[in-house]
């Protein structure tokens, strides 16, 4: 029997950045997503971040898709739809790495974590959505321990150093500007530092955050009201910031290249977004954006590809795993079920014929022993995956 588990959902394969950071939801504003599902689904998880927005639920009331058209609204027409196990083989693949922009990422494997804790917080959890995502997770750790897809430097935040290197070809004596204090700008730190940067600065809107991370990496940290100082003296700035607006202006920009005797690089792996797309029109102002990283997404698809097959068999076989579970589940659910509609039919039928007078204890005890006994012949029909679904209907009827 398929699962009953539907994804709807969009990615850095069906939808530009633009439309990505218009529907990608954190913190309060993915508990209240999960809140308003609620009465949906019987579970549900979101998994947001950079390159996807995905509704993960188990058995919606209506379809997936139309009630994720409420969230995504004009952007339906980017999202894709899967049910039953290509449900479930699709959220094993987003756990491996199989399906970011940089094949075998690690940090993926976190934000599907987050997800599943987040809706934990909000109680749309379940039985099947608990066990799909855990599973998923130890497909995830399994594909990195057992194979080389995450070997090396598997990141955006590497990606957007590489992206640095080929424009610049060494970043040896360059000032490096870092937008940010979380875990992707401590990554791009790291990769910073290892190919020679000379100069780091670190701006963060809490500067203590920021403090923490330059004196790791031997450079200076500053709050974000210094962001027109540092952009005049930087070569390159790779924005990693949460904010929820751009941090980075135009006219900022404009009155900074003012002043330059050399361009400005700007390479924004932020979503939303932390610089302004309008920047990329001013004369002296190079921009990325996580889009831009395909070139370098694709040599490091090249280089893993021969891992493919290994990744492969280790989700087909937790998917098999995740099923062969799901069968016992529903075999349970069914025996639970078959004693009690049998109980409540011998309860109704002693209690006729014994009258008010019988004692309830001697009911309840009489009921149990013949409702084991009758029900002991049909359990097989219950484990059975084609008899099931008919004693299912029965029961319901």
């Amino acid at each position: 029997m398929e699962p009953p588990l539907e994804i709807v959902g969009i990615s850095h394969k069906t939808a530009p950045i633009g439309v990505r950071e218009c529907v990608a939801v954190s913190g309060a504003r993915l508990e209240r997503l999960l809140e308003s599902l609620k009465s949906e689904a019987g579970e549900t998880v979101v998994v947001s971040t950079c390159n996807r927005t995905e509704l993960y639920m188990v058995e919606p009331r209506r379809r997936a898709l139309d009630i994720y058209r409420d969230h995504l609204g004009r952007y339906t027409r980017y999202a894709y739809h899967y049910q039953g196990r290509e449900a479930l083989t699709h959220l094993f693949r987003v756990a491996a790495g199989l399906d970011s922009l940089v094949m075998g990422e690690a940090q993926i494997l976190g934000q599907v974590r987050n997800g599943l804790f987040a809706a934990r917080r909000v109680r749309t959890t379940g039985p099947l959505s608990e066990k799909a995502f855990q599973t998923a997770i130890a497909a995830g750790k399994r594909a990195r321990s057992e194979t080389g897809i995450g070997r090396g430097a598997t990141s955006v935040a590497y990606a957007a150093v590489d992206l640095a290197r080929a424009v610049f070809g060494d970043l040896d004596g360059l000032r490096a500007l870092v937008l940010g204090a979380g875990e992707m700008a401590e990554r791009v730190l790291g990769h910073l530092a290892h190919y020679g940067a000379a100069e780091i600065w670190v701006l963060n809107r809490t500067p203590a955050n920021a403090e923490r991370l330059a004196r790791r990496y031997g450079g200076r940290a500053y709050g974000m009201e210094h962001v027109a100082e540092a952009l005049g003296s930087a070569d390159i700035v790779i924005a990693s910031a949460a904010a929820p607006h751009y941090v980075v202006r135009e006219e900022r920009v404009r009155e900074v290249l003012k002043r330059r005797a050399s361009p400005l690089f700007l390479i924004d792996i932020a979503l939303p977004r932390n610089i302004d797309p309008a920047i990329s029109r001013l004369p002296g102002a190079y921009l990325y954006n996580i889009d831009d990283l395909e070139n370098v997404a694709r040599k490091n698809r090249e280089a893993r590809a021969g891992e493919l097959p290994r990744v492969e068999r280790i989700i087909a076989d937790e998917v098999a795993g995740w099923l062969e579970w799901y069968a016992g589940h529903l075999a349970a659910d069914r025996i639970r079920r078959l004693k009690s509609w049998i109980e409540e039919a011998l309860r109704r039928e002693l209690a006729a014929a014994l009258g008010p007078a019988a004692a309830r204890e001697d009911v309840e005890r009489l009921v149990h022993r013949l409702a084991g006994k009758t029900a002991h012949p049909l359990i097989r029909l219950a484990k059975d995956p084609q008899l099931g679904p008919a004693l299912e209907r029965m029961l319901e009827g």
